[in-house]
């Protein structure tokens, strides 16, 4: 399941001191009067991971090995890296925990 690989991966990433990654919840609120809140960083398609390797942004999708991602998450993607953000998309704690090396190696 997604959500269970996702805290694998958050866990994971929390033994490393250069890294700094929190749950981002994306979805909306019903307030008590009427009128509607969104939340989360990137709205609809908002990366589930955010945080910084080394100071710089970064935005992680998890995926199951079947799982894509929607229209709205290849826009996040293509905003945070216009912006010089770091994205990955990982599909297990081993994709995550390579891709994260290499992006520290490349931010060093």
């Amino acid at each position: 399941m997604e959500s269970e690989l996702q805290d694998a991966i958050r866990l994971a990433l929390g033994r490393d001191p250069e890294l700094a990654f929190f749950r981002n919840n994306i979805g909306h609120a019903v307030m008590a009067r009427g009128g509607r809140v969104t939340f989360g960083v990137g709205g609809p398609g908002g990366a589930d991971l955010i945080g910084m390797i080394l100071g710089r942004f970064a935005a992680l999708e998890v995926k199951t090995p079947t799982g894509r991602q929607s229209p709205e998450q290849r826009q996040f993607q293509s905003l945070v890296e216009s912006k010089g953000g770091i994205y990955l998309l990982a599909r297990s704690v081993e994709d995550a925990l390579a891709m994260v090396a290499t992006a520290k190696e490349r931010a060093r």
